[in-house]
Protein backbone atom coordinates (compact mmCIF):
# COMPACT_ATOMS: atom_id res chain seq x y z
CA UNK A 1 0.00 0.00 0.00
CA UNK A 2 1.03 3.20 -1.43
CA UNK A 3 1.54 6.27 1.03
CA UNK A 4 -1.16 8.31 -0.68
CA UNK A 5 -3.38 5.08 -0.25
CA UNK A 6 -2.96 5.15 3.12
CA UNK A 7 -3.60 8.78 3.57
CA UNK A 8 -6.42 8.58 2.08
CA UNK A 9 -7.96 5.73 3.97
CA UNK A 10 -9.30 7.99 6.82
CA UNK A 11 -11.24 10.15 4.30
CA UNK A 12 -12.37 7.21 2.89
CA UNK A 13 -13.85 6.25 6.16
CA UNK A 14 -15.43 9.50 7.75
CA UNK A 15 -17.39 9.63 3.95
CA UNK A 16 -20.54 8.42 4.62
CA UNK A 17 -20.95 10.44 8.22
CA UNK A 18 -20.05 13.73 6.36
CA UNK A 19 -22.43 12.86 3.88
CA UNK A 20 -25.42 12.14 6.44
CA UNK A 21 -24.36 15.79 8.24
CA UNK A 22 -24.68 17.11 4.95
CA UNK A 23 -28.06 15.86 4.25
CA UNK A 24 -28.89 16.73 7.53
CA UNK A 25 -27.82 20.11 7.59
CA UNK A 26 -30.03 20.71 4.34
CA UNK A 27 -32.72 19.11 5.17
CA UNK A 28 -32.73 21.69 8.38
CA UNK A 29 -32.02 24.35 5.97
CA UNK A 30 -34.76 23.38 3.68
CA UNK A 31 -37.12 23.51 6.55
CA UNK A 32 -36.24 26.46 7.52
CA UNK A 33 -36.94 28.31 4.53
CA UNK A 34 -40.18 26.24 3.81
CA UNK A 35 -41.32 27.40 7.66
CA UNK A 36 -40.13 31.15 6.75
CA UNK A 37 -41.95 31.41 3.73
CA UNK A 38 -44.88 30.05 5.70
CA UNK A 39 -44.79 32.67 7.94
CA UNK A 40 -43.98 35.61 5.99
CA UNK A 41 -47.04 34.31 3.41
CA UNK A 42 -49.74 34.16 6.27
CA UNK A 43 -51.81 37.51 6.34
CA UNK A 44 -49.78 39.07 3.83
CA UNK A 45 -50.42 36.95 0.68
CA UNK A 46 -53.15 34.24 1.77
CA UNK A 47 -55.34 34.63 4.87
CA UNK A 48 -54.42 33.02 7.83
CA UNK A 49 -57.76 31.21 7.84
CA UNK A 50 -56.96 28.92 5.32
CA UNK A 51 -53.47 28.21 6.43
CA UNK A 52 -52.65 29.80 9.77
CA UNK A 53 -48.70 30.13 10.54
CA UNK A 54 -46.13 28.53 11.91
CA UNK A 55 -46.31 30.61 15.29
CA UNK A 56 -49.82 30.14 15.94
CA UNK A 57 -49.15 26.05 15.39
CA UNK A 58 -46.52 26.40 17.79
CA UNK A 59 -48.69 28.69 20.48
CA UNK A 60 -51.15 25.92 20.16
CA UNK A 61 -49.17 23.01 20.63
CA UNK A 62 -47.69 24.99 23.78
CA UNK A 63 -51.07 25.11 24.96
CA UNK A 64 -51.84 21.29 24.61
CA UNK A 65 -48.87 20.59 26.04
CA UNK A 66 -48.85 22.68 29.52
CA UNK A 67 -53.19 21.81 29.85
CA UNK A 68 -51.87 17.94 29.64
CA UNK A 69 -54.26 17.85 26.44
CA UNK A 70 -51.31 16.99 23.98
CA UNK A 71 -50.04 14.03 25.92
CA UNK A 72 -53.34 12.56 26.51
CA UNK A 73 -54.74 12.50 23.18
CA UNK A 74 -51.26 11.34 21.84
CA UNK A 75 -50.83 8.23 24.29
CA UNK A 76 -54.43 7.18 23.49
CA UNK A 77 -53.53 7.05 19.53
CA UNK A 78 -50.30 5.55 20.00
CA UNK A 79 -52.41 2.79 22.18
CA UNK A 80 -54.59 2.36 19.36
CA UNK A 81 -51.45 2.06 16.70
CA UNK A 82 -49.57 0.02 18.70
CA UNK A 83 -52.08 -2.33 19.68
CA UNK A 84 -53.20 -2.63 15.70
CA UNK A 85 -49.86 -2.66 14.38
CA UNK A 86 -48.90 -5.50 17.04
CA UNK A 87 -52.33 -7.43 15.96
CA UNK A 88 -51.86 -6.75 12.24
CA UNK A 89 -48.46 -7.98 12.21
CA UNK A 90 -48.67 -11.16 13.78
CA UNK A 91 -52.02 -12.51 12.23
CA UNK A 92 -50.65 -11.03 9.00
CA UNK A 93 -47.39 -13.08 9.07
CA UNK A 94 -49.06 -16.04 10.13
CA UNK A 95 -51.11 -16.26 7.25
CA UNK A 96 -48.54 -15.14 5.00
CA UNK A 97 -46.39 -17.66 6.07
CA UNK A 98 -48.85 -20.46 6.17
CA UNK A 99 -50.72 -19.47 2.92
CA UNK A 100 -47.00 -18.95 1.37
CA UNK A 101 -45.73 -22.29 2.18
CA UNK A 102 -49.11 -23.64 1.07
CA UNK A 103 -50.45 -23.74 -2.67
CA UNK A 104 -53.36 -25.33 -2.53
CA UNK A 105 -54.61 -23.01 0.55
CA UNK A 106 -53.12 -19.80 -1.04
CA UNK A 107 -55.67 -20.74 -4.46
CA UNK A 108 -58.69 -21.20 -2.38
CA UNK A 109 -58.93 -18.41 -0.15
CA UNK A 110 -57.13 -15.93 -3.11
CA UNK A 111 -60.92 -14.50 -4.04
CA UNK A 112 -61.52 -14.02 -0.61
CA UNK A 113 -58.36 -12.37 0.36
CA UNK A 114 -58.36 -10.28 -2.68
CA UNK A 115 -62.20 -8.97 -1.91
CA UNK A 116 -61.76 -8.08 1.09
CA UNK A 117 -58.26 -6.69 0.48
CA UNK A 118 -59.95 -4.24 -2.43
CA UNK A 119 -62.45 -2.99 0.26
CA UNK A 120 -61.78 0.94 1.21
CA UNK A 121 -60.75 0.33 4.68
CA UNK A 122 -62.45 3.68 6.26
CA UNK A 123 -65.62 2.48 4.57
CA UNK A 124 -65.44 -0.72 6.92
CA UNK A 125 -64.70 2.22 10.13
CA UNK A 126 -68.72 2.22 10.62
CA UNK A 127 -68.89 -1.70 10.50
CA UNK A 128 -65.75 -1.77 13.02
CA UNK A 129 -67.51 1.09 15.14
CA UNK A 130 -70.98 -1.36 15.23
CA UNK A 131 -69.08 -4.47 16.27
CA UNK A 132 -66.43 -2.49 18.97
CA UNK A 133 -68.07 0.52 19.83
CA UNK A 134 -66.43 4.21 20.07
CA UNK A 135 -63.79 2.89 22.22
CA UNK A 136 -60.09 1.64 22.05
CA UNK A 137 -60.92 -1.34 20.30
CA UNK A 138 -62.88 0.38 16.88
CA UNK A 139 -59.31 2.17 16.18
CA UNK A 140 -57.24 -0.74 17.57
CA UNK A 141 -59.19 -2.93 14.55
CA UNK A 142 -58.82 -0.57 12.05
CA UNK A 143 -55.27 0.17 12.59
CA UNK A 144 -54.82 -4.08 12.62
CA UNK A 145 -57.06 -4.60 9.34
CA UNK A 146 -54.59 -2.15 7.81
CA UNK A 147 -51.57 -3.35 8.93
CA UNK A 148 -52.57 -7.10 8.46
CA UNK A 149 -52.71 -6.88 4.46
CA UNK A 150 -49.46 -4.54 4.37
CA UNK A 151 -47.70 -7.46 5.98
CA UNK A 152 -49.34 -10.36 4.86
CA UNK A 153 -48.53 -9.16 1.33
CA UNK A 154 -45.27 -8.84 2.00
CA UNK A 155 -44.71 -12.47 3.99
CA UNK A 156 -46.76 -14.34 1.05
CA UNK A 157 -44.09 -12.42 -1.55
CA UNK A 158 -41.18 -13.10 0.59
CA UNK A 159 -41.96 -17.09 1.01
CA UNK A 160 -43.32 -17.97 -2.36
CA UNK A 161 -39.62 -15.63 -3.23
CA UNK A 162 -37.42 -18.61 -1.54
CA UNK A 163 -35.54 -19.83 -4.76
CA UNK A 164 -35.85 -23.65 -5.30
CA UNK A 165 -32.33 -24.14 -5.95
CA UNK A 166 -31.34 -23.52 -2.35
CA UNK A 167 -34.14 -25.58 -1.17
CA UNK A 168 -32.81 -28.69 -2.89
CA UNK A 169 -29.50 -27.91 -1.88
CA UNK A 170 -30.56 -28.33 1.96
CA UNK A 171 -32.94 -31.20 0.96
CA UNK A 172 -29.93 -33.05 -0.58
CA UNK A 173 -27.54 -32.65 2.55
CA UNK A 174 -30.47 -33.92 4.89
CA UNK A 175 -31.68 -31.03 6.39
CA UNK A 176 -35.16 -31.25 8.85
CA UNK A 177 -37.82 -29.37 7.72
CA UNK A 178 -37.42 -27.32 10.35
CA UNK A 179 -33.81 -26.75 9.74
CA UNK A 180 -35.22 -25.85 5.90
CA UNK A 181 -37.02 -23.38 7.40
CA UNK A 182 -34.68 -22.03 9.67
CA UNK A 183 -31.81 -21.66 7.40
CA UNK A 184 -33.50 -20.61 4.00
CA UNK A 185 -37.57 -19.67 4.34
CA UNK A 186 -37.47 -17.10 7.28
CA UNK A 187 -33.57 -15.73 6.04
CA UNK A 188 -34.98 -15.10 2.65
CA UNK A 189 -38.63 -13.80 3.76
CA UNK A 190 -37.04 -11.59 6.11
CA UNK A 191 -36.05 -8.89 3.85
CA UNK A 192 -39.53 -8.79 2.76
CA UNK A 193 -41.32 -8.71 6.10
CA UNK A 194 -39.33 -6.22 7.27
CA UNK A 195 -39.94 -4.28 4.63
CA UNK A 196 -44.18 -4.49 5.32
CA UNK A 197 -43.56 -3.64 8.95
CA UNK A 198 -41.34 -0.55 7.96
CA UNK A 199 -44.21 0.88 5.34
CA UNK A 200 -47.16 -0.57 7.81
CA UNK A 201 -45.90 1.45 10.98
CA UNK A 202 -47.52 4.85 9.31
CA UNK A 203 -50.45 2.94 8.01
CA UNK A 204 -51.18 2.03 11.49
CA UNK A 205 -50.80 5.37 12.43
CA UNK A 206 -53.31 6.14 9.75
CA UNK A 207 -55.77 3.76 10.80
CA UNK A 208 -55.97 4.47 14.08
CA UNK A 209 -56.10 8.79 13.52
CA UNK A 210 -58.99 7.93 11.18
CA UNK A 211 -61.09 5.79 13.67
CA UNK A 212 -60.82 8.96 15.87
CA UNK A 213 -62.00 11.23 12.73
CA UNK A 214 -64.95 9.00 13.02
CA UNK A 215 -66.24 8.34 16.06
CA UNK A 216 -63.93 9.51 19.13
CA UNK A 217 -63.69 11.77 21.91
CA UNK A 218 -60.35 11.29 22.37
CA UNK A 219 -57.13 11.15 20.40
CA UNK A 220 -55.10 13.34 18.04
CA UNK A 221 -57.83 12.40 15.39
CA UNK A 222 -60.33 13.87 17.59
CA UNK A 223 -58.17 17.17 18.03
CA UNK A 224 -57.77 17.24 14.44
CA UNK A 225 -61.81 16.71 14.00
CA UNK A 226 -62.63 19.51 16.97
CA UNK A 227 -60.30 21.81 15.72
CA UNK A 228 -61.65 21.18 12.01
CA UNK A 229 -65.39 21.61 13.34
CA UNK A 230 -64.03 25.11 14.93
CA UNK A 231 -62.53 26.44 11.79
CA UNK A 232 -59.78 26.48 14.16
CA UNK A 233 -56.77 26.51 11.53
CA UNK A 234 -53.93 26.45 13.89
CA UNK A 235 -55.61 23.78 15.59
CA UNK A 236 -55.72 21.49 12.39
CA UNK A 237 -52.18 22.22 11.70
CA UNK A 238 -51.17 21.36 15.00
CA UNK A 239 -52.29 18.02 15.28
CA UNK A 240 -51.08 17.10 11.85
CA UNK A 241 -47.35 18.24 12.98
CA UNK A 242 -48.01 15.57 15.99
CA UNK A 243 -48.45 13.08 13.45
CA UNK A 244 -45.57 13.87 11.09
CA UNK A 245 -43.34 13.93 13.70
CA UNK A 246 -44.40 11.00 14.99
CA UNK A 247 -44.00 9.02 11.95
CA UNK A 248 -40.88 10.43 11.34
CA UNK A 249 -39.48 9.34 14.47
CA UNK A 250 -40.78 6.00 14.43
CA UNK A 251 -39.52 4.84 10.31
CA UNK A 252 -36.44 6.46 11.87
CA UNK A 253 -36.22 3.36 14.51
CA UNK A 254 -37.62 1.02 12.02
CA UNK A 255 -34.70 1.66 9.82
CA UNK A 256 -32.42 0.96 12.44
CA UNK A 257 -34.07 -2.05 13.27
CA UNK A 258 -34.07 -3.02 9.92
CA UNK A 259 -30.22 -2.45 9.18
CA UNK A 260 -29.65 -3.96 12.18
CA UNK A 261 -31.57 -7.31 11.18
CA UNK A 262 -30.18 -7.40 7.43
CA UNK A 263 -26.91 -7.16 8.30
CA UNK A 264 -25.84 -10.41 6.17
CA UNK A 265 -27.24 -8.66 3.27
CA UNK A 266 -24.67 -6.71 1.17
CA UNK A 267 -25.14 -2.98 1.57
CA UNK A 268 -26.40 -1.00 -1.85
CA UNK A 269 -24.16 1.36 -3.04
Amino acid sequence: MSVEQADALPAQVAGPSDHRLRYLVAQVALLIVVLGIWEFASGRWIDPFFISSPSAVVARLYGWTIDGTLWNAFLYTFQAMAAGFVLGSVFGFVVGFVLGRSSMLARLLDPFITAIYCMPKIALAPLLIMWFGIGLASKVAMAALIVFFLVFLNTFAGVRDVQAVHLQSVRIMGASSWQELRLVVIPSAAAWVLTGLKVSVPYALIGAVVGELISSNRGIGFLIGQASGLFDTAGVFAGLTVLAVTGIVLNSLLKRVERRALRWKTPSP
